[in-house]
């Protein structure tokens, strides 16, 4: 995280300020990364382990370029899947989230149930969605769906009945509709709580697509990763296991970071936010 260091100098005897470069904040970890691969591949060879054991280095590469156009059409479809249940997510939490900042009645007769759509471990209710919605896009929107709206829905709302009171106290000496009020002001004003929102869910989604292909999806390319999670796993190719899982990562950084990036776009808007280098 890029900033701003304090630096004491030693002949004045006072404290000045040094700017850290972002660049030399990945130097490290870059280097960490290779030394560990590297480290890796010569236990590998040193020890002997057998690859459907822990591959090396170098079998998950070869294995992720022998593979390239099965992992690639696996992850579009695997994208295509997490962004219905997302959309959907970030739709039906805002709405639910709206309904609830209504009134504090009707937010402790619908919040504990957003809770315990939460709490419930997806293993154990997938098998129920794939007998409601068949196998397919359908159960592992759904899936992605339960995974991702709980941390927009207590965002939202959050941030809805956050609103200054004293412009909510405005709002009605001017006779200002409830609509009006909601629309004008609680939601520009919980737009940066929406928007952390949404930034938590997209990770989410990413897992629940992923477990949803996992046990919903179909067979071949368009099952998804997670298809071929469970396929690498069955028949022990650890390397193409570790290719899957890798892309899963990747893809879920991407996401999450896009989703970051888009967000901190629309806050300049609404409010005069920091951006910190990462």
């Amino acid at each position: 995280m890029s900033g701003v260091v304090g630096v004491r100098n030693s002949n004045a005897g006072r404290v000045t300020l040094k700017t850290r470069s972002p660049n030399n904040l990945w130097t490290l970890p870059v280097v960490t990364f290779v030394g560990f691969v590297i480290c890796w591949q010569l236990a590998s060879l040193l020890f002997r382990i057998p690859r459907y054991v822990v591959p090396s280095p170098w079998d998950i590469v070869t294995s992720a370029v022998s593979n390239g156009h099965d992992i690639l059409q696996a992850a579009w479809f695997t994208f295509l899947e997490f962004f219905s249940g997302y959309i959907l997510s970030i739709i039906i939490g805002i709405s639910v989230a709206m309904v609830m900042a209504q009134s504090r009645l009707i937010e402790a007769i619908l919040y504990p149930y957003a809770v315990f759509i939460q709490t419930v471990p997806i293993v154990c209710i997938a098998p129920m969605i794939i007998v409601w919605f068949g196998t397919g896009e359908v159960s592992i929107a759904v899936i992605s769906f339960i995974c991702s709206v709980f941390p927009v829905i207590a965002n939202s709302t959050t941030g809805l009945v956050s609103t200054d009171p004293n412009l909510l106290d405005l709002m009605r000496l001017y006779g200002v509709s409830r609509w009006t009020s909601l629309v004008k002001l609680k939601l520009p004003y919980a737009f940066p709580y929406i928007a952390t929102g949404a930034k938590i869910a997209s990770g989410a989604a990413v897992i629940g697509t992923i477990i949803g292909q996992y046990q919903a999806g179909v067979a071949g390319g368009e099952g998804g990763l997670g298809y071929l999670i469970a396929t690498a796993a069955s028949q022990l190719q650890m390397d193409y296991l570790f290719v899957a899982a890798v892309v899963s990562c990747l893809m879920g950084l991407f996401i999450f970071y896009g989703v970051t990036g888009l967000t901190n776009v629309l806050l300049r808007d609404w409010h005069a936010v920091t951006h910190v280098d990462t």
